[in-house]
C-alpha cells in the first residue's frame, strides 16, 4: 500500500534566513518538560532515551481541502509542514540505520488534531502538542507573529519556527536552522548524521 504524499510545495516560496536565534542551543540541556503525545501518554523531554535522538519542530500543518492564505506562502519558512512530516516518516528506517533511536515533532497543534494527521497521513513517530510554546519559553526558541494563520481565526498568533535538534541523552548536540526546503529536510538530517557517527563526545 502506497502512503499518502502531500503536493509539491511552491518553487518560489521565499527561504527564511539565520538569524541567530538558535546559535545558544548547543550544549544545551533539554528541559524536564512533559508534552502530550499522539499515542496519548505525556512525553518527558529529559527522559525520552539515552542515545540519540531527534525533536523537529514546526510551525502548524494545513487540513486537507483548506485553502491555505496566501500571506502565509509569503512569511519565510513557514510553508512546507505536511511536506516535513512525510518527509521524516518516509526516512525513518534510514534514521535508525545512522543510530537515531527516536523521532518526535512538536508544533502547536492540538493532541487532536495532532492524532487526525497522524493518523491520515500514517505517520509513525509520535508528534508532541505545545499549544503554550512552553518548549520555546524553556529554551528560549525561535518564533514569529503571523496574522493569516490556516484554520485559526484568532487574529495574530504567535508559532515556531521550523527547527531541528539532534539530541544525545538530554545534551542538545546539533541544531538545524534555519531549515529550508522542508521537504528534503529529512535527507539533510541523514546526510549529517553520515557524517557525525554516533561516537561519544
Amino acid at each position: 500500500m502506497s502512503l499518502p504524499a502531500p503536493g509539491p510545495l511552491p518553487t518560489d516560496l521565499p527561504g527564511p534566513v539565520d538569524d541567530g536565534a538558535a546559535d545558544h542551543l548547543p550544549d544545551q540541556r533539554m528541559p524536564h518538560l512533559a508534552l502530550p503525545s499522539t499515542d496519548e501518554s505525556l512525553v518527558t523531554l529529559d527522559e525520552v532515551s539515552a542515545g540519540r535522538w531527534v525533536l523537529f519542530i514546526y510551525p502548524l500543518t494545513g487540513e486537507p481541502g483548506v485553502d491555505i492564505p496566501q500571506a502565509w506562502d509569503q512569511i519565510p519558512g513557514a510553508r512546507g509542514c505536511t511536506q516535513e512530516v512525510c518527509s521524516f516518516r518516509d526516512q525513518l528506517a534510514t534514521l535508525a540505520e545512522v543510530g537515531i533511536e527516536q523521532v518526535l515533532a512538536l508544533s502547536s497543534d492540538t493532541s487532536e488534531y495532532q492524532r487526525e494527521l497522524a493518523n491520515r497521513l500514517h505517520l509513525p513517530y509520535p508528534l508532541l502538542s505545545d499549544p503554550r510554546l512552553q518548549l520555546a519559553e524553556a529554551l528560549v526558541l525561535p518564533t514569529f507573529t503571523a496574522q493569516a494563520v490556516p484554520r485559526r481565526n484568532a487574529g495574530a498568533q504567535q508559532l515556531y519556527k521550523r527547527l531541528t535538534m539532534v539530541v544525545r541523552g538530554t545534551r542538545i548536540e546539533h541544531v538545524f536552522y534555519p531549515v529550508f526546503p522542508p521537504d528534503a529536510h529529512a535527507a539533510q538530517v541523514v546526510d549529517w548524521l553520515r557524517t557525525h557517527p554516533d561516537v561519544l563526545v
